[in-house]
């Protein structure tokens, strides 16, 4: 008898560890590619109604097409296919940093993902996100100075 609760008492802290889901098989069974989100993801809340917030252990820059800087807290709405209201995430565009709105998936078949950047939409290649990318603090400090100068940082 005392074994059998010594095994109760194991498996209630060990299996739901094992058995929660990272963010990224999250993102997959939602229809977004695993790759959106680096692999520091430290953890992650979804709520009910979609709302989704990711923690990392700090800011950080990592590059798909071009560069894009996490905040060390990523919130969007998570719905099938898209992550709307993004706050948390810039992405460089020709010496700016512009902030990422929305990220959408409307035909997985096109093999193409939007990026909604405020003033622009851009597509690009599903491929880019297949792979959580790794996501450096280094160099973090010139470039997020930059972003909060604009371009008087650029000269």
């Amino acid at each position: 008898m005392a074994a059998y609760t010594i095994f109760l008492i194991l498996s209630l802290f060990l299996f739901p560890f094992s058995s929660s889901k990272s963010i990224h098989d999250v993102l997959v069974s939602r229809g977004l590619p695993a790759g959106l989100l680096p692999r520091e993801v430290k953890s992650y809340t979804l709520s009910d109604n979609g709302t989704l917030e990711v923690f990392l252990d700090g800011p950080c820059l990592t590059k798909y097409e071009n560069r894009v800087f996490f905040d060390s807290v990523v919130t969007a709405n998570l719905t099938y296919g898209s992550l709307i209201g993004v706050v948390g995430l810039t992405q460089e565009e020709l010496f700016l940093w512009l902030p990422v709105k929305d990220i959408i998936v409307d035909d997985p078949t096109s093999g193409l993902i939007l990026f909604d950047i405020g003033v622009a939409h851009k597509q690009l290649s599903l491929s880019l996100f297949e792979e959580p990318p790794a996501c450096k603090p280094q160099g973090m400090l010139k470039n997020h100075v930059r972003k909060e100068k604009g371009l008087e940082a650029v000269r």
